[in-house]
């Protein structure tokens, strides 16, 4: 896969308005995007679905490397939150290789591709493709993101991953997984296989559908949409556990800051 030069994190990352929150994007805003798989509705999140494609490789990706040693010897990414309309993704990049988290629903990955277009960086640098968890407002592109970024690796959690199908190798990570510096920790509840990624070393966290914000207060996962409430609440208290400052979620915008103290006080109140 194609390396792309190092990118200063000030030289693209700009703080726009959306609604009351600062949201960090790269360049210019975001477009949102683009249409809904079939039985979904704007208002809320489906019950479940698959990605089209190929098999599942059974193992878990990770490194000798404590998360500590990882936050010391790796540089806090950029981060761009991808508006699709009633859910989101997320695109990060370190070092000129992007990860895309989630991939929204069918029709999305125009709007991934400009998020990536916004720092020069195209497919061809998207080495990693997370997938939160299998509902298809999260997994609706991903065929079309496999397809473009033929050479990106997709990952999720042991619990979803027989649901999942695209044609590029697709990896079970959970706690101890890393993928290019992010730490991967399972939150299931929501589903049984939901992941969320920590960047620790830049205080940020994207969890999927694990948490939810509505205008700066994090709330907790939709009982509508959660197979497991008391799992899923057991997952919020775990995700308290971990310092961070910003906090992307599937639904909701992006929290900057203050984020971690909203979760913990969210994870005490329902304990």
């Amino acid at each position: 896969m194609a390396r792309f030069e190092r990118i200063g994190r000030r030289a693209f990352l700009t703080e726009v308005g959306r609604s009351s929150l600062g949201i960090v994007v790269f360049g210019t805003a975001l477009t949102a995007c683009a249409s809904q798989t079939d039985g979904e509705s704007g208002g809320g999140e489906p019950d479940g679905g698959a990605a089209d494609g190929g098999e599942p490789v059974d193992e878990p990706t990770e490194t000798d490397d404590s998360p500590d040693d990882v936050a010391a010897e790796t540089e806090p990414a950029a981060w761009a939150r991808v508006d699709l309309g009633f859910v989101a993704a997320y695109v990060v990049v370190r070092g000129g290789e992007a990860t895309v988290v989630d991939t929204g629903t069918s029709g999305s990955a125009g709007a991934i591709l400009e998020s990536l277009e916004g720092v020069g960086l195209g497919w061809g640098a998207v080495g990693h493709v997370v997938l939160t968890h299998n509902h298809p407002d999260h997994i609706g592109s991903a065929s079309a993101v496999a397809d473009a970024a033929a050479d990106a690796t997709f990952y999720a959690g042991a619990g979803d991953i027989t649901s999942l199908s695209v044609p590029n190798e697709t990896v079970v990570v959970g706690d101890d997984s890393i993928v290019m510096g992010l730490e991967v920790v399972e939150t299931p509840g929501h589903t049984p296989g939901s992941i969320s990624v920590y960047d620790r070393a830049g205080g940020l966290m994207v969890v999927g559908d694990a948490l939810n914000v509505d205008g700066e207060d994090v709330t907790g996962p939709n009982a509508q949409f959660t197979a497991d409430m008391e799992e899923a609440w057991a997952s919020v208290a775990k995700l308290a556990g971990f310092d961070f400052e910003a906090l992307g979620v599937g639904h909701g915008g992006a929290l900057t800051t203050g984020a971690g103290a909203k979760v913990k006080a969210l994870a005490a109140a329902n304990a």
